[in-house]
C-alpha cells in the first residue's frame, strides 16, 4: 500500500489535478490514503482535499504525519504533477521488488529543450520520489519539511512518466 503526501500553499486547481490522476490508485488498492500539508492555504485548497477523502493539515510534525501514514511506502509529489499511464501497476511492481528509493521518468513531451535542461537546477520533487516509509522515518525531524526530506536520494529511475508541476504553472501564466 501506498500514501502520496503532497505540501500545498494556494494551489486549489494543481491539487485537484494530481488528486483526480490518483483515484485510478485508489480504485485499484495501490493507494490507500493521501496526505496534503497546507501552508496557510486562502483558496479552495482544505475543500478539495475534503472532498477527494483526503487528510489535510494545516499545522503538523513531519515524524507523526508518516508514522501514521497507512502505507508502507510514501509517494512524495507536487501539487500539479500528473502520473502517466501505466504508473499504477510499475510501482506496485517496484514496491513489491525493491527497497530502495525511485523517481519518476519526466514526460517526454512536456521536456524543457536540452540547454535548459542540463544549465538549471531541478526541484527535489519535479519528478517524484517513491520511498519506504521505514526509510523516511529514520531520516526524518518534526521540523522537516517534504522538500527537505526528498533531497540526496539516490533514486532508481521508473520507466513511468510524471508531468511536473512547473508544466501547470507555466500554462497558468
Amino acid at each position: 500500500m501506498l500514501t502520496v503526501v503532497m505540501e500545498c500553499h494556494d494551489q486549489e486547481p494543481e491539487l485537484a489535478q494530481t488528486l483526480s490522476v490518483l483515484v485510478a490508485g485508489a480504485i485499484e488498492g495501490l493507494v490507500s490514503d493521501v496526505i496534503v500539508l497546507d501552508h496557510g492555504s486562502q483558496d479552495g485548497s482544505s475543500t478539495v482535499a475534503d472532498a477527494a477523502g483526503c487528510r489535510f493539515y494545516q499545522q503538523w510534525d513531519m515524524k507523526d504525519v508518516l508514522a501514521k501514514a497507512r502505507g508502507e511506502w510514501l509517494l512524495l509529489v507536487e501539487p500539479g504533477a500528473r502520473l502517466g499511464a501505466g504508473w499504477i501497476d510499475e510501482v506496485a511492481e517496484y514496491m513489491a521488488l525493491h527497497g530502495v528509493p525511485a523517481r519518476f521518468s519526466e514526460a517526454r513531451l512536456y521536456r524543457l529543450p536540452f540547454y535548459r535542461r542540463i544549465t538549471r537546477r531541478s526541484a527535489p520533487l519535479e519528478t517524484g520520489l517513491l520511498i519506504p516509509k521505514r526509510q523516511a522515518l529514520a531520516i526524518v525531524d518534526s521540523q522537516t519539511d517534504l522538500l527537505q526530506l526528498a533531497r540526496g536520494h539516490k533514486a532508481r529511475r521508473l520507466a513511468s512518466e510524471i508531468i511536473p508541476s512547473r508544466v501547470a504553472r507555466e500554462a497558468r501564466r
